[in-house]
């Protein structure tokens, strides 16, 4: 019998992207790497659970969730998040940042001072520059403060960010956008005196994703099913997604439809999962893998 593995998803580290599997282990990826893997037959996926605990039910859980979680594990997992509000003593110190995904999206978020710039690798933010660090819930009110006074939003869907990877402008023009918004932000009144802000300082993903020369993508898988298989040469990575070169073209992966299933090794340049071809290719659509 195949061996099979359960994949924990897409982690970012210092030496680029890692496929993380159960029990900790780790598959480094890199430019021109082969990436294939298939789907056990008569395999379902199944709930991951929630803040490390597996689901007490193994719940069946769509194809085409992202989260691939049940409705109560999503419950739990979200209950613990920072975006929740629900942990306003929290002592850690926080960092409001700006992340660029293309002309004309720029989005305002937080995290973690402790986690450096892993939310941008995991976000697949192509620029980013702090804006301050301070307290939970002094980052949180500087969050609000940019959506209100400037309607700078904090989420930018995948979809936007994949239909622009191919077609990003130069490196100067990549920097101006973030750098003239902020500028304004500084200029904002009622920031938390608790904040200390951060000059202009921005860091540049392009390289890191390998975004430089990368083809337009001609689809995305929409999502795994059993017995289906996964083969393509990895071009570039951003945030969770791969981008294969397959026979029928460039194809994102966002792996983290490849949550909850037993998956095995595979030979052969196979792609036989389905794939949503982009709709327009001047505002190309969502369709995860």
């Amino acid at each position: 019998m195949a061996q099979t593995w359960r994949c924990s998803g897409l982690r970012w580290s210092a030496d680029g992207p890692v496929l993380m599997w159960g029990g900790g282990r780790g598959s480094a990826l890199s430019w021109g790497k082969r990436v294939a893997f298939g789907v056990v037959d008569e395999g379902v996926r199944t709930c991951v659970g929630a803040r490390g605990n597996a689901c007490p039910v193994r719940a069946v859980v769509s194809g085409r969730s992202a989260g691939a979680r049940c409705e109560e594990c999503a419950r739990l997992d979200r209950a613990h998040s920072v975006a929740a509000d629900t942990m306003a003593d929290d002592p850690r110190p926080y960092r409001v940042y700006l992340a660029w995904f293309g002309p004309g999206m720029v989005k305002v978020g937080i995290t973690g001072a402790a986690r450096g710039s892993a939310r941008l690798l995991e976000q697949g933010a192509v620029v980013f520059s702090w804006l301050g660090q301070g307290p939970l819930m002094a980052a949180r009110r500087t969050e609000e403060l940019l959506r209100a006074a400037l309607r700078v939003p904090d989420r930018i869907p995948y979809a936007e960010k994949r239909a622009v990877r191919a077609a990003l402008p130069g490196p100067g023009e990549r920097l101006e956008e973030i750098r003239e918004l902020h500028a304004r932000v500084m200029e904002l009144e009622g920031w938390p005196e608790s904040l200390e802000r951060a000059p202009f300082q921005a860091v540049d993903h392009t390289e890191v994703f390998g975004l430089e020369g990368l083809p337009p993508a001609v689809g995305v898988v929409s999502e795994l099913v059993a017995g289906g298989v996964v083969s393509g040469e990895l071009l570039a990575a951003a945030g969770p997604d791969l981008h294969l070169a397959t026979g029928r073209g460039v194809v994102v992966v966002d792996t983290r439809l490849m949550t909850g299933w037993e998956l095995t090794a595979v030979r052969g340049e196979q792609l036989t999962v389905p794939v949503r071809e982009w709709e327009d290719r001047s505002m190309r659509q969502d369709g995860l893998f």
